[in-house]
């Protein structure tokens, strides 16, 4: 009998990817039941230019995942991404309010709003709200201060934010294929369930997401994220690089990038054009490193995903560029498989079950959900016939 069923959905620039997994017990690792994928229109570096498209590619790949695993699709898990993507980090400090002095899990969410508080939102939604780092009385407190005593909290807070309108019509979107959202989580988090271990995690670590037109960034230390950026640069600019250096047409570009069609071209013309762009990606992302303080200074180095993982060389030009150890991602539950999954084009969908059957999307803020479903209505109203 199937049960325990979680249902990822990843709508790309490229392609929406659906993935039904089964979870048994206490277990993190899934059984896929099945997937679904189909072509996405009207979408423009992840945010929808066009819904009624956008919703017709959700409904098929929805369709095929149906089709694929057996069962009838009602709830989901859905991903953000795009360059609406983005972090913030803000402090909030509060008095401790038991009169021994002892944290509580209500001091903790107090400070946090604190910090939220703080921050200038405009024309943009939370989605995550995540604590980096405590502090009681001024000193400095590994892992959770709840039960410890003092006098004044501080709790410096990682906030994963989106911009409004394109979160509320990527969701409408999904909504008016007829399936309720369970939650919503960033791209780059949902992707670290399924490629990241506890000890990348903890030393530090960097997950680069290359998507068709955008990239994303998301760094990781003592076992949670510290920051997350998203640039409007992505594998579709090599192609068309290619297509222009070589003068040859877009789809004969993709094959020959891909190793998927033979080249007849010099492969120093090819190495310099694909070098140059990821040359650019990389210069995008040490800036950022440098601008967190961690260029250099990640031991588990870089993990790379998403579709344009498959470059030939991309590690070795990371490790030229940013100086630190580089990988691809491997999704180490899913090797055993022989689904579709096992392809780091798959891996935020994936990664959304994983985060579903754990119970957890690492977001802190339990109002934020309630928030954005809110708002949702009359965005949805507007892809109605």
């Amino acid at each position: 009998m199937i049960q325990n069923v979680k249902v990822g959905i990843d709508i790309g620039t490229s392609a929406t990817r659906v993935v039904v997994s089964e979870f048994h017990k206490e277990s993190l690792t899934p059984k896929i039941l099945g997937t679904g994928i189909a072509p996405t229109h009207g979408m423009r570096h992840g945010y929808v230019l066009q819904p009624t498209e956008v919703a017709r590619s959700v409904k098929k790949a929805l369709t095929d995942a149906e089709k694929n695993a057996g069962i009838s699709i009602r709830r989901v898990y859905v991903s953000i991404g795009g360059v609406g993507l983005g972090s913030e980090t803000a402090t909030g400090s509060i008095m401790i309010s038991k009169a021994d002095g002892e944290v509580t899990h209500i001091d903790i969410e107090r400070a946090m709003r604190e910090s939220e508080e703080s921050l200038k939102l405009a024309n943009k939604k939370i989605i995550h709200a995540l604590p980096i780092s405590y502090r009681i009385d001024g000193k400095e407190i590994l892992g959770s201060p709840e039960g410890i005593r003092g006098v004044k909290l501080e709790v410096k807070t990682l906030f994963v934010t989106s911009l409004e309108k394109h979160l509320d019509e990527l969701l409408a979107v999904v909504r008016s294929a007829g399936v309720e959202i369970v939650d919503v989580i960033a791209s780059p988090i949902a992707a670290s369930f399924a490629v990241l271990n506890d000890r990348q995690k903890t030393v530090g670590c960097a997950l680069v997401n290359t998507g068709a037109e955008t990239v994303s960034i998301a760094a990781f230390e003592n076992g949670g994220i510290v920051s997350l950026q998203v640039f409007s640069i992505g594998s579709a600019d090599i192609t068309n690089d290619i297509a222009l250096g070589l003068k040859i047409p877009l789809e004969e570009a993709e094959g020959i990038k891909t190793g998927s069609m033979a080249s007849e071209y010099s492969k120093k013309k090819l190495d310099e054009i694909i070098e140059a762009r990821l040359r650019d990606i990389f210069e995008l992302i040490d800036n950022h490193l440098k601008k967190i303080k961690r260029s250099g200074l990640l031991p588990a180095g870089i993990i790379i995903t998403g579709g344009g993982a498959n470059l030939p060389r991309i590690e070795e030009y990371a490790k030229q560029s940013l100086k630190l150890p580089a990988k691809i991602g491997v999704a180490e539950q899913f090797e055993q498989t022989k689904s579709k999954v096992r392809d780091h084009a798959w891996f935020v969908a994936a990664g959304l079950t994983i985060a579903g059957a754990s119970g957890t999307n690492e977001r802190g803020a339990s109002d934020t959900w309630k928030r954005i479903k809110a708002s949702l209505g009359a965005i949805l109203k507007q892809l109605m016939p």
